[in-house]
């Protein structure tokens, strides 16, 4: 191999572990900010989930922003702190969130933020009342885990929109986590 493929396949390397370095602490900060949730029947709302997956998305896009999505999921039901509804309550609206970042122009990242509360209280809500709701044996519709979710979506949609809209003011966003990433 030349010098220039060897130097390539380093910087591959750091961005993919910077990246995934980044998608645990964003996991570790929707465990920790889970002390703050709305108990919904049997779904437990995170508000500051959906602010995560906010942030998780636009920064490091949609497939990482799940995986870290999923990770807080994982980790809050091993500590008895969330449900199954944790899964399809928080990964679709990361996944809807980094797909609209990456469709859309960098300027209007804060637009992506009113993907979460879609994927969050349309798609995931639909998955925990059709595929979740009759595993565990509970009859419950499509309008009570969509009103739910999106009680805890759109708060936290909102808060992530405007960390993104400061961080952009600043440069932050863009000097930091893109020289990162």
């Amino acid at each position: 191999m030349n010098l220039e493929v060897i130097k390539r396949q380093n910087e591959e390397r750091k961005k993919l572990f910077k990246r995934a370095v980044l998608a645990g602490a964003f996991a570790a900060a929707g465990v920790v900010l889970s002390v703050v949730s709305i108990p919904m029947g049997p779904t437990k709302c995170f508000p500051f989930q959906h602010t995560i997956n906010v942030l998780a998305g636009i920064i490091l896009g949609p497939w990482w922003a799940v995986g870290a999505a999923f990770t807080t999921s994982v980790i809050r039901n091993l500590m008895g702190t969330g449900s199954l509804f944790a899964f399809p309550g928080s990964m679709f609206g990361a996944l809807f969130v980094g797909l609209a970042a990456k469709a859309l122009p960098e300027r209007y990242n804060v637009c992506a933020a009113c993907a979460e509360p879609v994927g969050t209280g349309i798609v995931g809500a639909w998955v925990g009342a059709k595929v979740l709701g009759p595993i565990i044996g509970k009859g419950i519709g499509f309008l009570f885990f969509s009103g739910s979710f999106l009680m805890s979506s759109v708060p936290g949609a909102v808060i992530g929109a405007l960390l993104v809209y400061c961080l952009q003011k600043r440069m932050v966003l863009t000097r930091t986590f893109g020289a990162m990433i």
